[in-house]
């Protein structure tokens, strides 16, 4: 239940979903706030806490009871994503390793693949990642440099990505490589790397970023990286493009999810500093600008939300439609960025400490118009289909 709209209820949150969102909200709202600060100061989440979220059964909700799973719906994933933003969580990598790169292991593995991981990645036990970003190529997923080249029984992987969230952690890395450089997007393929111990894979320098700072984010190099043929996802070398393509839609609709707890998360830090904080004698809630300005916010905050809905009931329903998602990412993480910004506003002087979660919700958001594809992508996708 919304605490900003408690009357509101998605179309796709059965009673299911609700009891999920009180365990997760339980779970989330006593391990995250004694953490904080110090995962912050690291830059990682202890790596002990995957396994607690597995044990906790927040981890793959949506993938099948055989393999430790809750055979759910992607609104268990959104469910799970909204209450970490509720408990001001900046560091958790969840919506990389649970609603994403587990599903690119579940699509694409084969029996022999899933039986391997899947149990781990639901326990916790294998932390996931996907190497997809390289330095100079951005969003173009086509002009990878990384070489994926056969010899016997293995690739042969040389290369090197950046911005790799649960760049720390990781035990699997999906990465995306060229196996067939000559053929551009078709030459593309998706190769599991299990971490540990493997020669000639390194973790580089932990990034330095603008916000979110508790999340364990790395560049990777490969330098001769034996991995086994047998790591090939998907049934053929050259899927690669193709696949992230298809996987695409619920990782914009994860984001847009976030954004949609952002929004209302800000909203509701605004609203109680405002009836809190006195000035010239009365709330400054009470002054008709600040009032108008968190009536202006709570409209946007409920606007990102039906729009989201909507798109994750599609998703939901079966149509894995990227006009859709883009139009949900596009609109949540624009509107939520200008959300957060107008709520800091309203703090004053305070609202630049960063020991106020509304100032590490602004440092935060502003990633979320890049990352998952930017706002300009999402609207170059919008117009293909108008």
């Amino acid at each position: 239940m919304s605490e900003l709209f408690p009357d509101y209820r998605p179309t796709w949150e059965t009673d299911e979903h609700r009891e999920l969102r009180k365990h997760a909200a339980e779970f989330f709202r006593k391990e995250i706030p004694p953490n904080r600060e110090r995962w912050s100061k690291q830059h990682m989440v202890d790596r002990e806490f995957w396994n607690k979220a597995g044990d906790a059964g927040l981890l793959g909700l949506d993938l099948p009871e055989e393999f430790g799973g809750a055979a759910g719906d992607f609104g268990m994933q959104a469910v799970v994503q909204e209450e970490l933003i509720y408990a001001h969580d900046n560091a958790f990598g969840f919506s990389v390793h649970s609603p994403i790169v587990s599903h690119y292991v579940y699509h694409y593995g084969n029996e022999q693949q899933r039986a391997k991981w899947l149990p781990g990645i639901i326990s916790g036990e294998l932390v996931l990642a996907i190497a997809m970003t390289e330095p100079g190529t951005g969003s173009d997923l086509q002009s990878v440099r990384t070489t994926a080249v056969r010899e016997g029984d293995h690739y042969v992987i040389n290369g090197s990505k950046t911005f790799i969230s649960n760049g720390t952690h990781c035990d699997l890395l999906v990465i995306v490589a060229k196996t067939d450089p000559s053929k551009g997007a078709a030459g593309v393929s998706l190769i599991v790397a299990e971490t540990k111990e493997l020669a000639g894979f390194e973790r580089g320098r932990v990034l330095e970023k603008m916000g979110q700072h508790g999340q364990d984010t790395r560049e990777l190099f490969f330098s001769d990286m034996r991995v086994p043929v047998a790591n090939l996802l998907g049934p053929q070398e050259g899927l690669g493009f193709y696949q992230l393509m298809e996987q695409l839609a619920r990782e914009r609709l994860i984001i847009a999810s976030l954004c949609s707890a952002l929004a209302e998360s800000a909203v509701l830090e605004a609203l109680r500093y405002s009836k809190e904080r006195e000035a010239f004698g009365r709330p400054i809630g009470k002054f008709q600008h600040n009032a108008f300005t968190l009536a202006e916010v709570k409209t946007e905050a409920l606007a990102i939300k039906t729009l989201v809905d909507y798109a994750i009931q599609q998703y939901i329903d079966g149509k894995n439609d990227p006009s859709t998602a883009s139009m949900a990412k596009l609109f949540a993480a624009e509107t939520a960025d200008k959300v957060v910004d107008k709520c800091l506003q309203l703090f004053g002087g305070y609202g630049y400490m960063m020991e106020y979660p509304i100032a590490q919700m602004y440092t935060g958001s502003r990633v979320n118009r890049i990352y998952g594809g930017t706002s300009e992508i999402m609207k170059e996708i919008i117009s293909r289909s108008l």
